[in-house]
């Protein structure tokens, strides 16, 4: 039976051993510890397996993962592929020394972006690179991996683990998720059907997400982390570290019950900057920027920076993860699935 991987990369160095040392000793003398990766990988490779399910080819150890695609159980099965990391909100988790959402938030945001266009996660994969390995914090990164994959349905089938120093600070580390998916030809959700006088339906976001850390972590660095606010449900630092929301269920809800010609993900770039990208040409967005109250932590980094709302509103989500493009004659089945689901619908606004 063949087998997925989980593996740590020894990193490109090269050593001569001149001096008798073994090659262990060698790359321990560069930085890079092997049997901290040995043991890296013996921790998470639990995790890994935790979220396998009859289409994984298992076990571990190979040099790539094994995905069996059902594609009898669809007519014209299309694959849906993304990719992407969670920016300087690392800078937060370790700061914080809390490491066991960030994996979560790099999942969900990845699954977010190809349930937008109507696919059902299949399988992720996760690449971890560390200035000085620390085999706990690895482990409780991929355990969050392993948390959001179970949540959203998906397999977690491979990484790779590099040890690099000289490229990251020692308690530094950085991630990128790939999330592979699949969804019918004829089902795919592209924007191509959205037309004048569409309605924008949007839906409350859990934070910052996975944007905007730069501009808040600047504006906010003159409050300690532990800093507690009258109107903040938690410390500063926990209330930046909330875990990025996966609408996947909504998304799966909302295409079966209604007739949905978009839905925007918004992430970088905001709600304008991300609705445009699948709205036809020919259309403009009007929003009603009053729609909604926007959350006391987004009012707090434009407080605390001076920060214009146009910048606001281009750097962050402000309030809102989720849009739904509709015709008029389906917005009250939309109001009313997300109601369903314990979910707010927001009238933004409308294509003009």
């Amino acid at each position: 039976m063949q087998k997925s991987y989980f593996r740590f990369s020894y990193s490109n160095f090269y050593f001569s051993d001149s001096k008798g040392l073994s090659v262990e000793q060698t790359y321990k003398a560069a930085g890079v510890d092997i049997k901290a990766g040995e043991e890296t990988v013996k921790k998470i490779k639990g995790f890994a397996k935790s979220t396998f399910n009859q289409n994984v080819l298992s076990d571990l150890g190979l040099f790539g993962g094994f995905f069996e695609l059902q594609k009898d159980a669809y007519a014209e099965p299309v694959l849906v592929s993304s990719v992407d990391g969670v920016g300087t909100k690392l800078k937060v988790a370790i700061a914080m020394n809390f490491h066991a959402t960030i994996g979560q938030d790099l999942v969900n945001h990845c699954v977010n972006d190809i349930a937008v266009c109507g696919a059902k996660p299949l399988f992720f994969l996760d690449y971890l690179a560390f200035g000085k390995l620390n085999p706990e914090i690895a482990s409780s990164i991929v355990e969050g991996f392993s948390t959001a994959c179970k949540q959203n349905g998906c397999a977690l089938i491979g990484g790779e683990t590099a040890e690099m120093p000289g490229v990251y600070q020692e308690n530094d580390y950085d991630m990128s998720g790939t999330i592979v998916g699949v969804v019918e030809k004829k089902e795919i959700i592209n924007g191509k059907n959205i037309c004048k006088d569409d309605v924008l339906i949007g839906f409350q976001s859990n934070g910052l997400h996975t944007n905007g850390y730069s501009l808040a972590r600047k504006v906010l660095a003159q409050f300690p982390f532990d800093k507690k606010f009258d109107d903040l449900a938690l410390p500063l630092g926990n209330e930046l570290l909330r875990v990025h929301k996966s609408y996947l269920n909504l998304i799966s809800h909302l295409k079966n019950e209604a007739e949905i010609h978009g839905f925007s993900h918004i992430t970088g770039g905001g709600i304008v900057g991300n609705t445009k990208r699948i709205i036809p040409e020919n259309l403009s967005l009007k929003i009603d920027w009053n729609a909604w109250e926007v959350p006391n932590l987004f009012k707090l980094i434009q407080k605390s920076g001076s920060i214009s709302d146009e910048e606001m509103r281009a750097a962050f989500n402000i309030g809102i993860g989720l849009i739904a493009v509709v015709a008029k004659d389906q917005v009250d089945k939309v109001i009313n699935t997300a109601k369903t689901l314990g979910e707010k619908a927001i009238l933004l606004g409308e294509i003009i």
